[in-house]
């Protein structure tokens, strides 16, 4: 597949099915993709249909979630990344590393002071591949400190402990983040925010856990 063939609209939204699947622990849908690029789902789809009959996304049927990229997809985003240098940047870079100029206090005042330290957020949670981070859409964890525009840190995991926060997928289909309790026969996904009804389900699947979070400023 050389990259004259497919159009820049089509390249944008297969790096974001790229993107999405390398980073979070599940494969994207249409609806996701569309909400990180600001488009329509139809825009989406259409492209996405473009980039199948091209090899580029896998041809599956019956699964809502089912934006899988192909080793086609893989070598082309490679020979792009090579071409343009903007491609080579970790999505996580910026995360990495913040500068620590000083301390603030939250009670009495304290003497300001300026270094060139940073803060490393793999000194914070670890320096692990099962450590992922994910930006939060809706406030219906808000009673937690947790808002839209956020950054939640997660680890994967495949179960949680009653009371954890964490990252799951209900029915097979959508990623949500609450607070877990496991009660008899289904599980209760708990929201910090009165406006939001608890999710029952008894089809969960507990995909992390989260460790902490960012506010974006």
């Amino acid at each position: 597949m050389q990259q004259e063939q497919i159009t820049p609209r089509q390249l944008k939204v297969l790096s974001q099915v790229s993107e999405l699947e390398r980073n979070n622990c599940y494969l994207p849908t249409i609806a996701e993709v569309a909400g990180e690029l600001g488009v329509s789902r139809t825009t989406v789809f259409e492209h996405i249909g473009a980039l199948r009959k091209k090899g580029l996304i896998a041809k599956t049927t019956g699964k809502a979630r089912s934006l899988k990229i192909t080793s086609s997809a893989n070598r082309l985003l490679e020979s792009v990344r090579q071409q343009n240098p903007v491609y080579n940047r970790p999505a996580s870079r910026e995360l990495e590393g913040l500068p620590l100029l000083g301390k603030v206090a939250a009670g009495v005042p304290i003497e300001a002071i300026e270094n060139a330290e940073r803060v490393s957020l793999k000194d914070m949670f670890g320096d692990s591949d099962d450590v992922f981070a994910l930006a939060v859409t809706g406030d219906s964890m808000i009673e937690e400190g947790i808002d839209t525009g956020d950054v939640v840190i997660c680890k994967k995991a495949t179960n949680a402990s009653n009371g954890q926060i964490v990252v799951a997928i209900v029915d097979d289909d959508s990623a949500t983040l609450k607070r877990f309790y496991r009660e008899n026969d289904h599980v209760r996904l708990e929201a910090s925010n009165d406006a939001y009804d608890d999710i029952v389900t008894q089809n969960c699947r507990i995909e992390g856990v989260v460790l902490g979070h960012l506010r974006q400023i």
